[in-house]
């Protein structure tokens, strides 16, 4: 996408120190499935795909399999996309296997996995858990920050083994769930720093970005440098509820908005437009506070239990994060949208787990478009109307709201 006008400042993605993007191997899961055992020669070899292209093969299998679909994820070092099928049907694992996937059986359904999933809302919506769906285990992961101690340990544990040990696994982790927004620099609100996601426009061409949910409720009015004049206003913002996001109008309506990440160094990539997440697929991540960094995604529709409220839909990754890289944008080496940082446990030292908002989701509800990509659903206000509302933790000393 190319704009005319540019305005006195060129209006980049958030900054910071650019780090090696080191590609991390992921393995094909053991644990709760077998390879199909039809007759390898009756079917033909696994394509290699991108990871683009292997999410938009598992969605068109997704439509054709129906119920017995149960997932898919992507290996990165085979570049290819392995599809989970329940069901004794020999005929329709074969023609999976035509359309160049790799065919698995496994026992969980999708829909087992989401009735277990709304047992884990009922029963064990605790601060400081978290809980996806993995495909490559074919089990619901369910994450314990270390503030989920004793009753509320119990309690979570034990709503995990009534489900099974086929169906779900739980895991303790050494941080705490927190949004990751900060006192500094990036862009400011209300005493609050986060970072830029990406820029768009909206349904009418007026030029805007996307960020986190959490830093749209902490201030109405954004600017790119602390106590500077607003360079934008919220228009939508959610959070906490189905999803982490908002949209922020720039104040100059001529301003370009470059479909582009800033990496540092003076070096960018170009975002094309949106895409949906997969399963194993390797993501990078560019923030305000931590630069650059890497990893893969390892769970999808995750809800996730902040002390602010519980906020669903979102993706889970091995991506590290740190205070003020909230909102920054996640993203893939060939340039496609997939996330906005919405926070999680641990830190760039040690390592952890981080949730993000799924681009696709933020652009229909706000009507906008990024780079080449269509424009969203015509959306109205989402979430809170308006920013400030439901800010907890938010004024001065925001520097607590650490990831």
């Amino acid at each position: 996408m190319s704009h005319k006008r540019i305005p006195k400042r060129k209006i980049v993605f958030a900054g910071g120190g650019a780090a090696a993007v080191v590609a991390a191997a992921i393995l094909l899961p053991q644990a709760n499935a077998s390879q199909d055992g039809a007759d390898p020669s009756a079917a033909p070899a696994p394509k290699t795909l991108s990871a683009s292209s292997a999410g938009d093969l598992a969605s068109r299998i997704a439509e054709r399999l129906g119920p017995a679909f149960a997932g898919a994820y992507y290996d990165r070092d085979t570049r290819q996309v392995t599809v989970n099928v329940v069901g004794d049907d020999s005929a329709m694992r074969a023609e999976v296997a035509r359309t160049g996937a790799v065919v698995r059986s496994v026992k969980n359904s999708t829909a087992q996995l989401e009735s277990a999933a709304q047992t884990l809302r009922r029963q064990a919506t605790i601060p400081g858990t978290a809980w996806a769906v993995d495909p490559r285990t074919n089990q619901i992961q369910v994450t314990a920050d270390r503030t989920v101690t004793g009753d509320e340990w119990d309690r979570i544990e034990s709503t995990v083994e009534s489900l099974g040990a086929d169906t779900a696994r739980i895991k303790k982790s050494a941080g705490e769930f927190k949004t990751v927004a900060a006192g500094g620099d990036a862009i400011f609100g209300g005493g609050a720093r986060c970072s830029l996601g990406f820029n768009v426009v909206d349904g009418n061409g007026a030029p805007g970005f996307l960020t986190a949910g959490h830093c749209g409720v902490a201030a109405a009015e954004w600017s790119d440098a602390a106590g500077g004049a607003p360079v934008g206003t919220v228009r939508q913002a959610t959070f906490p509820g189905d999803g982490d996001f908002a949209f922020v109008g720039y104040e100059d309506a001529t301003a370009e908005a470059p479909s582009t990440v800033d990496t540092g160094d003076g070096q960018t990539v170009e975002i094309t437009g949106a895409a949906e997440a997969t399963v194993g697929q390797a993501v990078i991540r560019m923030g305000s506070t931590t630069g650059l960094n890497d990893g893969s995604v390892t769970g999808l529709d995750a809800t996730v239990n902040y002390a602010e409220g519980t906020v669903t839909g979102l993706i889970q990754t091995d991506v590290c994060a740190e205070p003020g890289d909230s909102g920054g944008p996640l993203f893939t080496a060939d340039g496609s949208a997939i996330g906005l940082t919405s926070g999680g446990s641990g830190d760039c030292t040690v390592g952890g787990e981080t949730f993000f908002q799924p681009v696709t989701t933020a652009l229909a509800a706000a009507g906008a478009r990024i780079g080449d990509g269509s424009v969203g659903d015509d959306g109205g206000a989402v979430g809170n109307d308006a920013a400030g509302e439901g800010a907890a933790g938010y004024g001065e000393g925001s520097a607590t709201q650490n990831h």
